[in-house]
């Protein structure tokens, strides 16, 4: 059933181990620094519950009801859904949240798909995941993502280096698996569970590995220790940091200390085909879901430009909207590819339905790699004011009549709305909140070399080769067990 946002900040009060600024926290729900973004999750959570939103972030099967952002999707109109409950979440919270747990849920989707090669290894495997992909249906549990490994000194083999540099199994025991390691995840100081897999492993030819293992792991079980970067939220008020104070999102090194995974937990282990399945078709399904949350930057980034405009008289000059119109067309472009995607979808091995998948990997290298281009034409709409503008504290201090008077436009826009919106732009654009986001979009979901590699394995090349063939005349040629 449906969780409440207090049922949910219950949870995360099992005792788990998280360190901030060189201290343990005594309770993850209260903590400054990840208080503001629980209480992000929690209000996801109490929505479903209100009547107004109920309809729409929820479905019923069985007689209960569940989440639509959870629900496995077999239907155009799912995905449709989801986008729709995306758009009333980000705007009741009136920001972006990336790691919410629809973008990394499709994970297990993905899986799932692959269930007849992990069932070749072992059945029990294949069935794990079938259980796990109900259980965070019916238990409306937050699920992370567990991805990259600290790795060390990559320039030698993996046996030549600290054996904890990457997520491995020590031993067997009747109760399950023990790892030892570590990752680095977003979200797991506050999230219930994350999905372990291996980073994507440099195997030549070896069959077996200690490092290829999958699994759930409980972030509040014995042995898991999340050790948080500094956070933004705290920096300051929320006055002068309007997004970081209400939306960081921190990140943790996650140090798996002797962490018993039972086997019930486990999806896959040793077998590196299995790895190497998975890591292939890893974002079929969440890539959707993250890309989508690059178009509400794009149109915060819009509406801070233009409001800029309006505040000072500019909105008419053709070079400020053309300006404007290179930032639409680049929102514009990653809706074209969501819409697409969807009405394109392909169905999967499981029998759901994945976004195409040529179309979508396309839409996720358009949104990610264009994006420092776009913040930097924002800034420049915006202008530096955005970098010398005082603190709110200076415009109530002594100095505060001379600000009054400099940041005062017009009858219509007084300083404290041109201050509110330079504040905003400033750590949308120009804050280390700002550039921590902007590195955070561009390795998320892998590096871009990782992008395109997924969009030239994805398109298929087939009608370009036919149609050059058949215009220039070639002879045929089998070409990847196909004649062109």
């Amino acid at each position: 059933m449906i969780r409440t946002g207090n049922q949910y900040r219950e949870g995360l009060r099992d005792g788990r181990e998280v360190w901030i600024d060189g201290e343990r926290v005594k309770d993850v729900t209260t903590h400054p620094a990840l208080k503001p973004i629980v209480d992000v999750k929690a209000r996801m959570y109490d929505m479903a519950h209100e009547e107004q939103h109920q309809d729409a972030l929820t479905y019923v099967e069985n007689n209960e009801r569940h989440s639509v952002f959870q629900q496995p999707p077999t239907t155009q109109e799912d995905w449709h859904r989801k986008w729709a409950s995306v758009d009333l979440l980000m705007k009741d919270i009136g920001g972006v949240a990336t790691r919410l747990g629809d973008e990394t849920v499709g994970e297990m989707w993905s899986l799932q798909d692959g269930r007849d090669v992990l069932a070749q290894i072992d059945p029990r495997f294949a069935d794990n995941i079938d259980r796990h992909i109900r259980r965070v249906v019916e238990k409306d549990i937050f699920h992370v993502s567990a991805n990259t490994d600290p790795k060390g000194d990559r320039s030698l083999p993996i046996d030549q280096r600290d054996p904890d540099m990457m997520i491995r199994v020590v031993r067997e025991t009747d109760a399950g698996i023990i790892i030892r390691g570590a990752k680095f995840e977003t979200a797991s100081a506050y999230a219930d569970q994350a999905y372990l897999k291996p980073t994507v492993g440099a195997w030549t030819d070896e069959k077996e590995s200690i490092h290829a293992v999958g699994c759930i792991v409980k972030m509040g079980a014995p042995g898991v220790k999340h050790i948080c970067r500094a956070p933004f939220a705290t920096k300051g008020t929320a006055a002068d940091i309007p997004l970081a104070s209400r939306f960081d999102e921190v990140e943790a090194l996650c140090v798996f200390d002797d962490v018993l995974i039972p086997w019930e937990d486990v999806f896959f282990y040793r077998h590196t085909a299995a790895a190497q399945q998975v890591r292939a078709t890893l974002h079929r399904y969440s890539a959707f879901p993250y890309v989508l949350r690059v178009l509400y930057v794009a149109d915060m980034m819009i509406g801070a430009a233009m409001w800029n405009a309006k505040q000072t008289g500019l909105e008419k000059l053709q070079s400020v909207q053309e300006k404007l119109a290179d930032l639409v067309c680049y929102r514009e472009g990653i809706r074209a590819h969501l819409t697409a995607a969807i009405a394109l979808a392909e169905r999967s091995p499981a029998g759901l339905l994945m976004p195409n998948q040529s179309i979508l990997y396309a839409g996720r290298v358009l949104a990610c790699s264009q994006l420092p281009v776009m913040m930097h034409a924002a800034r420049e709409l915006i202008g530096g004011q955005i970098c010398v503008t005082p603190d709110s504290v200076q415009f109530e201090g002594g100095a505060g009549n001379w600000l009054q008077k400099f940041y005062t436009l017009n009858k219509e826009w007084g300083a404290e709305d041109r201050r509110k919106l330079l504040a905003f732009a400033r750590d949308l654009l120009n804050s280390d909140y700002a550039g921590h986001r902007l590195a955070f979009v561009q390795f998320a979901q892998a590096p871009h070399f990782n992008h395109l590699a997924a969009v030239y394995k994805s398109f298929d090349f087939s009608g370009p080769l036919d149609f050059v063939r058949n215009s220039a005349g070639l002879s045929e040629r089998v070409l990847g067990g196909k004649k062109h």
